[in-house]
């Protein structure tokens, strides 16, 4: 009798053991305090959150565990310390749910998945023609000229300057003087920016099996690009671009490169703009992940003018009307029309916090070099960065999307959930 209960005590407690979590696992909770769905959104977990909940000393890495099953994550290094400071993965939410995660410690990095959902890259033109690698940083003078294509078949940089993209969108910026945003219309959901652009006899400009370059810039401030409003120089307010031959150096940077999200930042650390004022730095972080059909900028500015504010906007060529709609403490501006270089619909916004709006405006076409624009005024100090994130919608990747009404409630849904980011316990 004794040995029975001895094996009944046995295979007991290998069952238990068997069904025990993994040791120095724990779990947090995420909450999506919204009452609408979240697509596609991303959960940061900071280094200090997971070492406070931590069993024992923090691990070098860590799987991450939902219902049992692992998900994909990356560990972002976001200060050049070489150690990571977030641990990032995505998640579709239902309304009010709070998710369980279950962090297993690892002493390796875990393997990333190869189904990446976010990319960014910065490649030069090679003297055989060929474009070299994806480069983590790059420099160039403000007096960088824009290419005259022609005179030469391909740009110094491809697609004129850095790319970012995840599965649904993509957008570029003119690595030069200009210093203007564009979009990539998508069509298929791989990362296809290595590729677009590499042959002078593909014409990115009209529709492919991938997509397109959907916009027309010209002088405006195209897709979210940057200007600064100054008050009174010279006994009249200006708009200045941030771009133009007296920018100093302008620095490419990047952060981090999926398979989650992508993060670059530009550096403006000299920027000359005016002979009786100090010169600005200014240095804006571009974020962009998986699911989302907008990409995120936080700027920074020091040496700011008095009563200076910083602008961002988007084109209208097209004489497209634009609306403006708020819920709660957030604030959209957008067009939607027949505005893409295909001639088909596309809808663009900017959304941003309303303590942070000044007001919407429109360029005046006269007297700047910043024409055919709908433009965002900040309120901006030296002390608080500026956030803002820009959209686009292609009636062809985004059929759904193809009308002005659903546009706009879509819009509406964006702007509850940007006031209510999730909660991490």
């Amino acid at each position: 009798m004794r040995n029975v209960c001895y094996l009944f005590l046995l295979s007991l407690s290998l069952a238990v053991g068997a069904c025990s979590p993994q040791a120095g696992s724990f779990e947090m909770e995420v909450v999506n305090p919204a009452e609408t769905d979240r697509k596609s959104a991303l959960v940061i977990l900071s280094r200090t959150s997971i070492a406070q909940k931590a069993i024992g000393k923090a691990a070098p890495y860590y799987e991450v565990m939902i219902n049992k099953n692992k998900t994909a994550v990356q560990f972002d290094d976001l200060n050049g310390d070489r150690e990571w400071d977030e641990l990032v993965f995505l998640y579709d939410f239902a309304p009010k749910e709070t998710l369980a995660v279950t962090l297993l410690p690892s002493d390796a990095k875990p393997s990333e998945t190869t189904d990446s959902k976010a990319h960014v890259r910065h490649q030069r033109l090679l003297k055989d023609g060929s474009f070299g690698p994806a480069l983590a940083a790059d420099t160039i003078d403000g007096n960088q000229r824009p290419t005259d294509f022609s005179k030469q078949k391909l740009p110094p940089f491809l697609t004129e300057g850095p790319a970012w993209e995840n599965n649904r969108v993509g957008f570029r910026l003119y690595y030069d003087t200009r210093n203007g945003k564009d979009i990539w219309g998508k069509l298929k959901p791989e990362m296809v920016l290595d590729k677009v652009g590499v042959d002078s006899t593909s014409n990115y400009h009209t529709l492919n099996d991938w997509g397109m370059d959907l916009l027309k810039v010209g002088a405006s401030l195209g897709a979210g690009a940057l200007a600064l409003y100054i008050p009174d120089i010279e006994g009249k307010d200006t708009l200045v671009r941030v771009g133009g031959s007296n920018m100093g150096t302008m620095i490419y940077e990047r952060v981090a490169d999926g398979p989650v999200r992508a993060v670059f930042r530009m550096h403006y650390k000299n920027w000359k703009l005016h002979p009786d004022l100090s010169p600005i730095s200014l240095t804006e972080e571009i974020r962009i992940w998986g699911g989302q059909l907008f990409y995120e900028s936080a700027v920074s500015v020091t040496a700011l003018p008095a009563n200076a504010s910083l602008v961002t906007g988007m084109v209208n060529l097209y004489d497209a009307p634009n609306k403006e709609i708020t819920e709660g403490q957030a604030a959209a501006l957008y067009t939607h029309h027949l505005q893409s270089e295909n001639k088909d619909q596309l809808g663009m916004a900017i959304l941003l916090n309303k303590n942070e709006l000044q007001e919407f405006i429109a360029a005046k076409n006269s007297d700047t070099d910043i024409r055919n624009t709908y433009l965002v005024k900040m309120k901006t100090s030296e002390t608080q960065l500026n956030r803002f994130r820009f959209y686009a919608a292609w009636e062809k990747s985004d059929p759904k999307l193809a009308d002005a009404a659903s546009f706009e409630a879509f819009l509406k849904e964006e702007l509850k959930a940007f006031q209510q980011p999730l909660i991490v316990n």
